[in-house]
């Protein structure tokens, strides 16, 4: 249970569709939306990306495939394509991060991202390198909603979840964040997530 008490002073940051948006069919320009739509579900793909996100590597997803060569294929032609997949910042988010950062708020990352393939992040949106840290899940091998990953980055970046908002678009992380304390809020834009801080006390200016 959260501590409505204590004073929140942290904001941690899940990236994918809060800071930066994300679209798996940007990786495949020159492929049908249902061509790509029978792949995901021939691989699996949330279960398939999920243990990217956990920090398998792309080599073992690849050799997890090498029987099938259609889906070797599109897999190669996702990671090659992935910066496609980023499509830039999501609205507003840019100036939200800015905004806490004047305010002197301690902002952290906390995102479900594969170890080799983070480094396309900053280039579609800067402010995620605006974070005093980041735990990149396929760094740690854990990864949201395992509590485990959580309390991983509570304990290494010294952050008491009772002064911290989780944000994030995952129902499944935002229950997994709140059940350890963090006061958790699920994403679905800029301004609500605006009012969402305004109400835990943080300097931010309300939504237009």
């Amino acid at each position: 249970m959260t501590d409505s008490s204590q004073p929140v002073d942290t904001v941690v940051y899940d990236f994918g569709n809060v800071l930066v948006a994300w679209d798996p069919y940007g990786a495949f320009p020159r492929r049908s939306r249902a061509e790509v739509d029978a792949w995901m579900a021939e691989i699996d793909f949330p279960a398939f990306n999920h243990a990217q996100d956990a920090g398998r590597s792309w080599a073992d997803a690849r050799a997890s495939l090498t029987d099938r060569p259609h889906p070797l294929l599109l897999l190669d032609e996702y990671v090659a394509g992935f910066d496609g997949t980023l499509t830039g910042p999501v609205e507003g988010s840019a100036e939200l991060v800015e905004e806490l950062r004047a305010a002197d708020v301690r902002l952290l990352g906390l995102t479900n991202w594969s170890a080799e393939l983070f480094a396309h992040a900053a280039t579609a949106a800067p402010a995620t390198a605006r974070m005093e840290q980041v735990v990149v899940s396929g760094r740690v091998g854990l990864a949201k909603p395992d509590p485990a990953i959580f309390r991983h980055l509570a304990a290494t970046h010294d952050v008491d979840p009772a002064r911290a908002v989780f944000v994030d678009d995952s129902p499944a992380n935002v229950a997994a964040a709140a059940s350890l304390g963090f006061h958790a809020v699920r994403f679905t834009g800029t301004p609500t997530l605006r009012t969402a801080l305004r109400a835990r006390g943080l300097p931010v200016a309300p939504p237009e």
